[in-house]
């Protein structure tokens, strides 16, 4: 397997001499090249077993979302959060796609456009389940955003998962929707697109002379929702590429493998290796951005109502779960037993701590 570090190793100085890489990209770069590496700050990892007491001196992780190393965890713990909050009701998944003529404005004012994408999104959703004439109500659903197209290339859009079922406040009645698609996908188009497009120009923004008529707003059913909720949690945190799809690199080119979303087979791409990180970097959010954004009454803040629903409705999701929350832990290799982590963030190597590691 390839390492993502390498290729920033060897092809860093080419990428910098070619691209204008922001403060954040560079940091990524270096955050991920130093990943576990010995230039890393470290932590020192006792064995429990008391008749052993050895010592492991262990580099950090990065901790970077764009690193594929880093943060799996987390995302198990999101997967796990999110399907907790299941709720007895038909699941869909429903995406919004920036047309390719808006990609260029959207990658200059990143945060401005990706802030207009959740917050126009959330509004026509909220619009679209309460003048529903089966829901009529507050709706629920989880936003989470991509730049990323399978093979690589900078495209935005916003996935969200969404139970058909909606609160009603005035009655306080719990009401389901079922059936193949939760709202018409081409008036979902229609409403996305004026209210984008409104946004842009109210903040300033330069349309581009050619921007298509009809966009794509694709609406689907899936089920309990927890294959959907799954799927996103894998890619929140892993960055855009695995490292196992990583081919070759030689001779200056990288060649990498994609599923085809319509094939579903993969096929490859060669490119060369400066290329290769402009792919990888393009994709790091502006600092501080948030990916993830939950709504209306599967918001972080509406646990109590969240169980609630659930003993009235006589749903556990718990008993569909295996859950798994405990973080991986170290093992000695002297006994095997686990060891536990005494120190952490030390900047460099000392002899006294070399000596305690061997």
């Amino acid at each position: 397997m390839i390492l993502l570090s390498s290729i920033i190793n060897e092809f860093s100085e080419r990428f910098f001499s070619k691209y204008s890489a922001l403060p954040s990209h560079k940091h990524a770069l270096y955050t991920m090249k130093n990943c576990r590496k010995h230039h890393s700050p470290y932590m020192i990892a006792q064995c429990t077993n008391g008749q052993c007491l050895q010592h492991s001196y262990i580099p950090h992780s990065c901790g970077h979302r764009s690193c594929p190393h880093c943060q799996n965890h987390e995302s198990q713990q999101w997967i796990e959060n999110q399907l907790n909050k299941q709720l007895p009701a038909q699941y869909y998944l429903i995406t919004f796609t920036l047309p390719k003529q808006l990609r260029d404005l959207a990658w200059k004012n990143q945060t401005l456009i990706f802030t207009l994408l959740f917050a126009v999104i959330k509004d026509l959703l909220q619009t679209f389940t309460l003048n529903d004439k089966k829901l009529q109500g507050t709706a629920g659903f989880t936003m989470v955003l991509h730049t990323h197209s399978r093979r690589l290339d900078f495209h935005p859009h916003i996935h969200v998962v969404m139970p058909g079922a909606s609160i009603n406040k005035k009655t306080k009645s719990w009401r389901v929707k079922l059936g193949k698609y939760l709202f018409n996908h081409k008036a979902m188009a229609k409403v996305f697109r004026a209210k984008i497009l409104k946004e842009i120009v109210e903040h300033n923004l330069q349309l581009p002379e050619t921007c298509p008529s009809k966009w794509v707003v694709d609406c689907k059913n899936v089920g309990k929702g927890d294959k959907a909720l799954i799927y996103l949690g894998r890619y929140l945190y892993k960055g855009t590429i695995q490292e196992k799809d990583i081919l070759k690199c030689e001779n200056g080119m990288v060649t990498f493998r994609y599923q085809n979303s319509k094939t579903k087979r993969y096929q490859t791409q060669t490119v060369t290796g400066e290329y290769f990180l402009w792919l990888i970097i393009q994709h790091v959010l502006p600092k501080g951005f948030r990916r993830v954004r939950i709504y209306g009454f599967l918001h972080p803040c509406s646990k109590q109502l969240i169980k609630l629903l659930q003993y009235l409705l006589k749903f556990n999701p718990a008993k569909m779960l295996k859950t798994i929350t405990s973080r991986p832990c170290f093992i000695c290799k002297c006994c095997g037993s686990k060891m536990k982590i005494i120190a952490t963030k030390i900047k460099q190597a000392t002899p006294q701590l070399v000596a305690i590691a061997t």
